[in-house]
């Protein structure tokens, strides 16, 4: 698997919810650098969670529209004498 990387605008915002996050709930200012090692422990050690979290979701998602696919192809499969 490939890094979770994000843009400089990325990291900028994510930095920024992190300092409002730790003002508004622990009282305590978060600065910026302090802030990019958060982020990148988030990104490196938790957000892999999440990735594969939603990956799964997403193949749950694929494999109950294909299984809708699957069977209107069934409907629309001609008789024949032959058996699949």
């Amino acid at each position: 698997m490939s890094e979770i990387e994000f843009s400089n605008e990325e990291k900028e915002t994510l930095v920024h919810k992190l300092s409002m996050y730790f003002r508004d709930n622990f009282d305590q200012e978060l600065g910026q650098f302090d802030g990019e090692f958060f982020l990148d422990f988030i990104s490196k050690e938790i957000a892999p969670f999440y990735y594969n979290r939603g990956l799964f979701d997403a193949r749950a998602i694929l494999e109950s529209r294909l299984e809708l696919l699957t069977e209107a192809i069934y409907e629309i499969e001609k008789p024949t004498e032959f058996i699949r």
